[in-house]
């Protein structure tokens, strides 16, 4: 049965939502549609009265691929929507802050991606998922990726041939370095044969890929693919975290060093490689806490080869377990906070305790919002917020928040 709505709002997935709650994938707040409704989504949509913050998609494939959700909106609607959403995730623990002027990451920014891989009769079937579908869709003209990574999508295809199972999918994680792409496949072949390995350094050599990671087994590192971290170069373990694109990191950042100041003894909480630790240290020591023993190895080499940079240790600690206790964190006069979407709420009480300056850098409004309600309740500020929007044409968000406590 057709049915017609006005959606009223943008949900926090991208979808228009009218009242009932109808959830209409595609749609704009005030614009009229009509649909198939099927329990509480509309299918078969149709838009009667647009919205004038609707723009035509840049990509010629949106309608079918599912890599982006909102490229049907204009950039000034999504800033301030992105904004809102930070400011709204607040506002239910009753607290505000102010914001400044949202920091977008370009077109063709993305550094790193993940594609899937099919073996078909004829060779192979290589792109992201169709929107709420297991279809491969190949995206030639993608307006999302750097064209590196566009560009690797050939070797990917070989990397199929070579090693899918005729029924079987790869998922092939593709990060642009310095000094070429940076692959690891897994869902494939075992590496036990080792003509198999031959093959697959040929591929990598063939198509000048910097490193090909098979599962958890490195098959060739032809140059070291290293990330730029402040005045370091790093080079991640195969599948290790890193910020979606380089404006974003770069955002991010400015914004932590902004919020830290001149402090000089900083802890980096949730560190990974060093993304803010490696810059911090160009005016601080800082203590760098990260669960991953492999990715603090890369943070503490990349320090070591670095000119100019005062002290940074390491420990390696699950600060979901074992959060730094009131008593570890009191020679730190700022902290940097960035953990996983679930938040750190054990750790976020211990810093409730202390008066440090704290950076807190989250890409989950909500559990950003739980965790800055304890620190507000023990008597932390919210000075400001900085929003940063580096999953350009999705409802993702991430922000750098500075808190404050008077003495």
């Amino acid at each position: 049965m057709t049915t017609k709505h006005t959606i009223d709002r943008l949900g926090h997935r991208g979808d228009g939502v009218a009242s009932g709650p109808v959830y209409v994938p595609g749609a704009l707040p005030d614009e009229e549609v009509t649909g198939e409704l099927d329990g509480d989504r509309l299918g078969d949509v149709k838009i009667i009265t647009p919205s004038p913050n609707r723009v035509a998609a840049p990509c010629s494939h949106y309608k079918s691929c599912g890599g982006c959700s909102l490229q049907h909106a204009a950039d000034g609607f999504l800033a301030n929507w992105k904004s809102d959403a930070v400011l709204d995730a607040l506002s239910a623990y009753g607290l505000s802050a102010p914001t400044r002027q949202i920091s977008t990451s370009p077109p063709r920014s993305r550094r790193r991606a993940m594609f899937s891989g099919r073996r078909t009769k004829k060779g192979a079937l290589v792109g992201l998922h169709g929107r709420a579908s297991s279809t491969i869709i190949e995206i030639p003209n993608c307006q999302l990726l750097r064209g590196e990574l566009v560009a690797a999508i050939p070797a990917l295809q070989e990397l199929t041939i070579a090693g899918a199972s005729r029924k079987g999918e790869l998922s092939l994680a593709v990060t642009q370095s310095s000094v070429g792409v940076d692959v690891v496949v897994t869902g494939g072949k075992s590496l036990d044969d080792g003509a198999f390995q031959i093959r697959l350094a040929a591929i990598a050599s063939q198509y000048d890929l910097a490193r090909l990671t098979w599962g958890v087994e490195l098959v060739v590192e032809r140059r070291a693919p290293a990330q730029i971290f402040g005045h370091a170069q790093v080079v991640p373990p195969a599948g290790a975290f890193l910020q979606a694109t380089r404006q974003g990191q770069d955002a991010l950042i400015a914004s932590v060093q902004r919020a830290v100041g001149p402090a000089k003894h900083v802890a980096d909480l949730f560190a990974g490689c060093g993304t803010f630790s490696l810059p911090l240290s160009k005016h601080a020591e800082v203590r760098a806490v990260e669960e991953d023993a492999e990715m603090l190895r890369a943070l503490d080499a990349g320090w070591r080869h670095a000119d100019g940079l005062k002290k940074i240790s390491t420990e390696a600690r699950d600060l979901f377990r074992r959060p730094l206790l009131l008593e570890e964190l009191k020679p730190f006069d700022a902290i940097v906070i960035d953990p996983p979407r679930a938040g750190a709420e054990n750790q976020t009480v211990e810093l409730a305790k202390g008066q440090a300056i704290i950076a807190s850098v989250s890409c989950n409004p909500q559990t950003f919002a739980r965790d800055a309600n304890i620190l507000c309740n023990a008597g932390y500020t919210i000075d400001w917020i900085d929003v940063i929007d580096q999953f350009r044409w999705s409802p993702h968000v991430e922000l750098v928040a500075r808190m404050s406590k008077k003495n």
